[in-house]
């Protein structure tokens, strides 16, 4: 099998149900020694958070980074903000121009429009990460109920799936170094830099109740800090909707 330059080993498919489907199936059946990239020419039946539909024509992007789980056991889940840095920082260095932001907690956005999305999973019982990350390289999705993009609207010559996954392999490692010798502090004052609506009122929908108030910040986990009056509220995963442009 193809190796990029982080050793991280790749494998290409024509068509896949899925990126996540299939590197669940080669952790529970080959086991995940080295990190392997599944990348898909095709995805049939992709999916994000809550199981979601993710739509993706031939040319976007569809992958997936299987990594045994690194030695911060209890800080998996900032695997999450080192994906979407990897990403952003990915898509400014491909795009010819493009205000590219974050968005908490999983998804990247350029000039206020959706482009990617991250989803983070754990099997073998918390042995291995999946990571799936879908990109817009050629397609933006219509009749979503918020705005898309795709890379080939901010760039000349959009790249190919495999070139996209060199790219993001890199960014990716860089900045896991950088985790794991300084831990998440310097991740996630980078994360803070390339957020948008920092400062603005939001609304956050829980499974059960919905909140509104100011986004300040993300605390030290990741997770998101809104203020109401003289009350702050820590949110560890919900959906998030702009009141105001970000």
């Amino acid at each position: 099998m193809p190796k990029l330059e982080s050793g991280a080993e790749l494998r290409i498919f024509y068509e896949l149900k899925s990126t996540q489907t299939e590197a669940k199936q080669v952790a529970s059946t080959e086991g995940i020694d080295g990190p392997i990239w599944f990348v898909a020419l095709r995805q049939t039946t992709g999916y994000g958070r809550r199981g979601r539909e993710w739509q993706q024509d031939v040319g976007d992007f569809s992958g997936t980074l299987a990594l045994r789980n690194p030695d911060r056991f209890n800080s998996i889940g900032e695997l999450t903000f080192i994906t979407g840095l990897a990403v952003a920082k990915t898509l400014n260095q491909l795009a010819d121009r493009g205000d590219v932001k974050i968005k908490w907690p999983n998804d990247v956005l350029v000039d206020g429009r959706k482009i990617a999305g991250i989803l983070l999973e754990l099997v073998d019982d918390g042995a291995v990460a999946i990571i799936g990350i879908g990109v817009n390289i050629v397609s933006a999705p219509d009749g979503l109920d918020y705005p898309t993009a795709c890379l080939g609207d901010y760039c000349k010559a959009p790249p190919k799936p495999e070139a996209f996954a060199n790219v993001l392999d890199e960014h990716f490692w860089r900045l896991q170094r950088i985790w794991r010798k300084e831990g998440f502090a310097p991740i996630r004052a980078a994360w803070v830099k390339h957020c948008t609506g920092l400062g603005y009122e939001i609304t956050v929908r829980l499974p059960n109740e919905t909140l509104t108030g100011t986004f300040d910040s993300i605390d030290e986990s990741g997770a998101l800090l809104l203020r109401s009056g003289d009350e702050t509220q820590i949110i560890r995963a919900g959906d998030v909707f702009f009141r105001k442009p970000a």
